[in-house]
């Protein structure tokens, strides 16, 4: 698994167009959400940046960057001669998804470090962490389905678009409106209620049992994801 690892963080960096895509233009938009951090705090919260800024990463750093390496190793049949060797599915899609997996996960570390150093730190940096991982475990299993019925890299950026805006369209709209109103719709849309648990973990306010209770809607879109994902997942191209 850590050999497919090393090979797909090596094609990676030597594609300048994933590089672009997966980390110069979430890392400029964290950016500029910093730099603005007051006028953003203003209208939302430090709360609602570091969702956004979480949700931006994760949508392109790590879901779409994960569907396009995913279609692009089963176009070039490499999937395909994977599953010939004695590595398992599981150990096959963990090397191909680590690095892309591991690089976001930095990514999101180091701007909200960044933001807590120059805006104010979370008030509950656990909490913070458990509602960054199951953003992040949501996003893969996300990946692994939209894969399925995307045909190749060039097809990605079309199949990509719907679950990366929207992902990042619900948490400004959580971010910016809080939920007081359609509680329970925003709260069930994907990364909905990681939104609102980042929000809570950032800003503080909200007791911890309260906060907790957000993991179950995000969990369950893992689970669907995972489905999904076990359902529609190809390792050939379509004939």
């Amino acid at each position: 698994m850590f050999g497919i690892a090393y090979g797909e963080l090596v094609q990676l960096f030597r594609n300048r167009l994933v590089l672009v895509t997966s980390f110069i233009m979430p890392i400029a938009v964290s950016a500029f959400f910093i730099y603005r951090h007051e006028i953003f705090a203003d209208i939302g919260s430090l709360g609602y940046i570091a969702a956004v800024v979480v949700f931006t990463v994760g949508a392109f750093g790590l879901y779409t960057t994960a569907v396009t390496t995913l279609a692009s190793r089963r176009q070039n049949l490499f999937l395909k001669r994977l599953r010939s060797t004695a590595l398992g599915d599981g150990g096959i899609l963990g090397g191909l998804l680590l690095p892309v997996t591991v690089l976001a996960t930095v990514q999101v570390t180091g701007v909200l470090i960044v933001l807590g150093v120059v805006a104010g730190g979370p008030a509950d940096v656990v909490l913070l962490v458990v509602g960054v991982a199951s953003t992040l475990a949501m996003l893969v299993g996300f990946a692994l389905a939209t894969a399925g019925m995307t045909n190749s890299p060039e097809h990605a950026q079309v199949t990509t678009l719907p679950v990366a805006l929207g992902v990042i369209v619900v948490a400004s709209w959580i971010g910016l409106t809080g939920t007081e109103d359609l509680e329970l719709v925003k709260r069930l849309l994907p990364g909905g209620a990681a939104t609102e648990l980042m929000l809570n973990a950032w800003n503080g306010g909200a007791a911890l049992s309260e906060s907790l209770i957000l993991l179950a809607p995000t969990l369950a879109w893992v689970f669907v994801a995972a489905n999904l994902a076990g359902k529609m997942f190809r390792w050939e191209p379509r004939r």
